[in-house]
This record gives C-alpha cells, sequence and structure tokens, in this order.
C-alpha cells in the first residue's frame, strides 16, 4: 500500500497528488464523492463533484452537493454505478477525522476509502484508490458536527482536490498519446 500525503496550504500539494494519481486514472475512471451537504465537515466529498462537474471534467463524477452519495444511499448508488460501469476503476473522495496536526492535510491511496469509520458506522469501502481530506480532529467528541470547522477549510482542500484530479487525467491523457 502507497500513498502521497500533503498539505493544502502547500503550493505543488495539487501536483503531488497528481503525479501519484496518473498511475491509476484511466478510461474506466469514475469519481464517486462521499459526504453531506448538510454538515460543514462532511460536505468536502460533494464540493469536489459539484467542482469537478462545473469544469466539465471529462470521466464520470457522482455525488456532488444537489446529490450526495451519504450513508443513506451509498449502496443503491454504489449498485447503480456498478451496473452503469462494470469496469469501473473507482476513484473515491471523502473528508476524514485525524490527529490535530493533520488537520489540513490531504491524501491520496492506492486503496479504498472506508467511509463512516470514523463516526463508527460500517458502510461499504469505496474505490481501488482514494482521496482523504483531513478536517477535524478525531479527539473531538462532537465528530463532524463541531461547529469550529470552517467552511473555507473545506472549500480550499476541495480546491486543491479538484485541480489534482484535473491535472493527474491530462498526464495520462498525455502518457496515452506519447505512447501511441
Amino acid at each position: 500500500m502507497s500513498k502521497v500525503k500533503t498539505h493544502y496550504k502547500n503550493p505543488l500539494a495539487y501536483y503531488e497528488i497528481a503525479n501519484f494519481l496518473k498511475n491509476y486514472m484511466d478510461e474506466n475512471t469514475v469519481i464517486v464523492c462521499i459526504g453531506t451537504d448538510r454538515c460543514i465537515g462532511d460536505c468536502l466529498g460533494p464540493l469536489v463533484g459539484t467542482f469537478l462537474k462545473e469544469k466539465f471534467f471529462p470521466l464520470p463524477v457522482f455525488g456532488t452537493i444537489s446529490e450526495p452519495i451519504h450513508a443513506l444511499n451509498i449502496d443503491k448508488k454504489l449498485s447503480e454505478i456498478k451496473t452503469l460501469f462494470p469496469k469501473a476503476n473507482i476513484i473515491g473522495i471523502d473528508a476524514c477525522l485525524g490527529d490535530d496536526d493533520s488537520i489540513g492535510e490531504i491524501q491520496a491511496r492506492d486503496y479504498p476509502i472506508h467511509p463512516g469509520k470514523g463516526v463508527g458506522k460500517s458502510l461499504p469501502e469505496v474505490g481501488k484508490i482514494s482521496i482523504i481530506g483531513i478536517v477535524d480532529s478525531s479527539d473531538n467528541n462532537e465528530l463532524f458536527t463541531n461547529r469550529n470547522i470552517r467552511l473555507d477549510l473545506i472549500v480550499e482542500i476541495a480546491k486543491v482536490i479538484t485541480q489534482a484530479i484535473i491535472h493527474s487525467y491530462y498526464l495520462y491523457e498525455k502518457n496515452k498519446a506519447k505512447s501511441t
């Protein structure tokens, strides 16, 4: 298992993540963004999905602010995605809890997301590849309901992840063009 860790304030964060993701990007890639717009801390995934759709990202994207994928519909949505895209190479995106000094960190990993794990829920894993943004401390008893999470943090992390995914797609396309 390998991963890349960087902080959203790092000016090269998007590039470090894109460089990792390009090795896993292909024509069967589907982006699945997990979370809900009903909680600032958990809207990272849907925000990324919305930003990708607004930028006309050429690959399928599921989970946006207007159509989120969350605990109540994840089984149904994943089933629909697997029916529509049986060869899907899913990249899962979600917010995550971590140590105080990890807040703002973004990780791209070559293993799935386990949504809900940090809040004690047992939900299906998502993706072969995952991107998480650490938005709050797991030491906090209120978890994602914490009113101290700033929307600005979520938006800035989402922008970096969006930029990284778009850049990784173009790196993939560039490599594909070279090999033909």
